[in-house]
C-alpha cells in the first residue's frame, strides 16, 4: 500500500508542478503590481512544494524499497538522464528562487522590487516547463525497462 501512495504522490507532484510553473510564467509576463505579485508568489510556492514532493517521493520510490529496487534504477541510463534533467531544472531554478525571495523581502519592508529581470525569468520558467515534460517521457520509458545496461 505504501508503494501505491508514494507513487500517487509522485504523480500528484506533476499535477501540482506543471500548472503552477505555467501560472508563474504567466504572472511574470503580466504587470507585477500587488495582485500580480500575489499570483506570482502563490504559483511559485506551489511550484516549490511540488519540487520537494517530487524529490522526496522519487527518492523513496528509487531507494526506499517501494518499487523495482535501487538496482533497477541505478542500472538504468534513463534513470541517470532523468536525474540529470531534474538537476538541470534545480540549477535553472536557483536564480528565480533567490530573486523571488528577494522580491518578497523588499515588498515586506514596503519597498518596490526591481522587476527588470521578469522577462528573462519567464524564459527560464519556460525552459523548466519543457524539461519537466521531457522528464515525464524519460520516466515512462525508464519504467518500461528501456535504457537498461
Amino acid at each position: 500500500m505504501a508503494s501505491a501512495i508514494v507513487s500517487a504522490l509522485h504523480l500528484f507532484a506533476l499535477a501540482l508542478g506543471l500548472p503552477s510553473v505555467f501560472l508563474r510564467g504567466r504572472a511574470l509576463k503580466r504587470p507585477l503590481d500587488r495582485d500580480g505579485f500575489a499570483r506570482l508568489f502563490a504559483a511559485d510556492s506551489v511550484w516549490g512544494i511540488a519540487a520537494v514532493l517530487w524529490l522526496v517521493t522519487g527518492l523513496l520510490r528509487a531507494f526506499g524499497g517501494l518499487e523495482k529496487g535501487s538496482a533497477f534504477y541505478l542500472a538504468s541510463r534513463l534513470f541517470w538522464l532523468k536525474l540529470a534533467l531534474f538537476a538541470l531544472v534545480l540549477a535553472l531554478e536557483v536564480w528565480p528562487m533567490t530573486t523571488f525571495i528577494r522580491w518578497r523581502r523588499v515588498l515586506a519592508r514596503g519597498g518596490s522590487p526591481d522587476t527588470s529581470a521578469a522577462g528573462t525569468l519567464a524564459h527560464i520558467n519556460h525552459a523548466e516547463m519543457a524539461l519537466v515534460a521531457i522528464i515525464v517521457f524519460v520516466a515512462s520509458f525508464m519504467a518500461r525497462g528501456f535504457g537498461l545496461r
